[in-house]
């Protein structure tokens, strides 16, 4: 297969997500009083209403529909003040009552938009001739804006946000990597089935398997600001499945498109997309046929197999639930999820950004954790002047000590008064950012004060001129061909003379000011 950069010169890649997520942080289903959790003994979580046992009644969540509606409003969307639940027949044993009730052609939220930042090695993967209109589409998506770094802002459209249950779990015994593929039995734990459930369905305007990424990682940021799901791809709380065909560029025609299902990491996302890219291409340019059908990513073999024909809506039987009324969501309704909504990601970044002068890429990863971003600010308030300094611990050293230690920031037992300590040694220099690393781990472990650390291991730098000029004198006695190397216009080997300084002064001289005066004394 030729590569995804080449493949992307001669063929546009059309691209829509299906995002599925389970609102986790509600204590009960979408249509019963069952507990929400996945947790438990398999089938303990269960009643006739999510059994699909006759008779049986459906109550819809109140909660569900103020999630729902906070998503809508936080992704730009239109709130239908009128909606309805349908029924989405299926037969399949993951769902006990045949079919799923879901939403029809009116969703409670319609017709948003999210505008994606892509920026460094992921702008690259659009080609340039992605930037110029292809085709006359009408209602078509907007073309991306570039700007002078190579970086782009590209507008997603949202076609919907739906409601749903979610189906049962199935364990598949005896198939390779848990798939019903082989599989001699499967196991169903119907505790997961009713869990309340919400769908994003993107339009077609994605062109790369980074934009799809990008977007993925950008909504999860958003519902979990929201609080509404701990958006746990890894635990299947999020997943996505991901439609992609392939036209020659210029023309306006869809191809036809095939249906990655129930991708579950950001990698597995782009690999998958990036794939099938390559192998649509391969098929069509060998002049065979590309059919409508729902494929599996294999992460292992890095590959996509057939999973089934891809269903249409007709297939569905899809009707108006007559055991569910119709909704009508009040202004009141939509105004007090309005006013309950928190501060957004993107908004977050740009405040960071604008109240501590911090870069925009150390903003926008703390802006993407709400924990993170408390913290900063609890620190950046003690230290005001080395904001900057405050923000590069936390986004290096902190997030690899929790990654490393595996714990959440609230388990870690760090406080932002430490890290406020650590960052104003560094900004005074009386530490270099290599014994900056070794002050963290220590402080990390045993809980001290980065002052006294520092302190009682005599680890302080010299930052006085006049103490550490005779080290510098002595040192280019000592290395006289480096000193003229030097002068001789190789300025790398004043690197290595600032090492002997440090070595000359055990590790104790401030290392900028060490180049200062080297410098001064060569060019002198």
């Amino acid at each position: 297969m030729r590569e995804l950069q080449e493949v992307l010169q001669d063929w546009e890649a059309v691209i829509g997500l299906e995002v599925h997520t389970e609102l986790t942080a509600l204590d009960t289903k979408m249509f019963c009083g069952c507990k929400n959790s996945h947790g438990g003994a398999p089938n303990t979580h269960v009643c006739p209403v999510c059994l699909g046992l006759p008779g049986a009644l459906p109550v819809p969540n109140e909660r569900a529909i103020e999630s729902i509606v906070k998503a809508g409003l936080a992704t730009n969307c239109r709130i239908e003040r009128r909606t309805n639940f349908y029924r989405k027949h299926y037969f399949y044993p993951d769902m006990a009552k045949n079919y799923q009730t879901t939403q029809g052609p009116v969703a409670f939220c319609m017709d948003g938009h999210l505008d994606l930042e892509v920026t460094g090695p992921a702008a690259a993967e659009r080609p340039a001739c992605a930037f110029e209109p292809s085709c006359d589409e009408i209602d078509g998506p907007a073309l991306p804006e570039r700007h002078e770094d190579g970086s782009y802002t590209a507008p997603i459209r949202i076609q919907r946000i739906h409601m749903e249950e979610d189906a049962a779990k199935l364990v598949h015994v005896g198939g390779a990597e848990g798939r019903i593929t082989a599989a001699t039995e499967s196991l169903i734990d119907y505790n997961r089935c009713g869990t309340p459930l919400i769908e994003l369905v993107t339009r077609p305007d994605l062109r790369t398997p980074e934009e799809a990424r990008l977007f993925m990682e950008k909504l999860r940021r958003i519902f979990i600001a929201l609080g509404i799901s701990d958006c746990s791809m890894e635990q299947g709380s999020m997943r996505c499945d991901g439609n992609v065909s392939l036209r020659r560029r210029g023309s306006a025609e869809f191809g036809v498109k095939t249906e990655l299902k129930n991708l579950n990491s950001f990698k597995s996302l782009h690999d998958g997309l990036a794939y099938e890219i390559r192998r649509q291409a391969e098929v069509l340019e060998a002049g065979e046929q590309v059919y409508q059908e729902t494929r599996h990513w294999e992460p292992a073999r890095k590959r996509t197999v057939v999973m089934r024909t891809k269903e249409t809506a007709d297939d569905y039987r899809l009707f108006p639930d007559p055991d569910l009324a119709p909704f009508d969501l009040s202004e009141e309704f939509v105004a007090r999820c309005a006013a309950e909504l928190p501060e957004l990601p993107d908004a977050k970044r740009a405040r960071l950004e604008r109240t501590y002068g911090i870069k925009r890429s150390d903003a926008d990863q703390l802006a993407a954790d709400g924990a993170m971003a408390d913290f900063f600010e609890a620190a950046a308030g003690l230290s005001a002047q080395a904001a900057q300094t405050v923000a590069n611990l936390m986004v290096n050293e902190l997030t690899a000590h929790l990654k490393s230690a595996g714990c959440s920031l609230s388990d870690s037992g760090m406080t932002p008064a430490q890290v406020a300590s650590l960052a104003g040694l560094l900004a005074a220099e009386a530490i270099s950012s290599n014994q900056a690393h070794e002050v963290f781990e220590i402080m990390a472990q045993t809980g001290e004060d980065p002052e006294r650390i520092v302190d009682e291991r005599g680890m302080r730098q010299v930052s006085d001129a006049g103490a550490l000029q005779p080290i510098v004198d002595q040192v280019l006695a000592a290395c006289a061909e480096q000193a003229q190397q030097y002068r001789d216009g190789n300025q790398k080997v004043v690197g290595y003379l600032i090492g002997q300084c440090m070595k000359a002064s055990r590790g104790k001289g401030n290392p900028k000011l060490f180049s200062e005066l080297l410098r001064t004394a060569l060019e002198g």
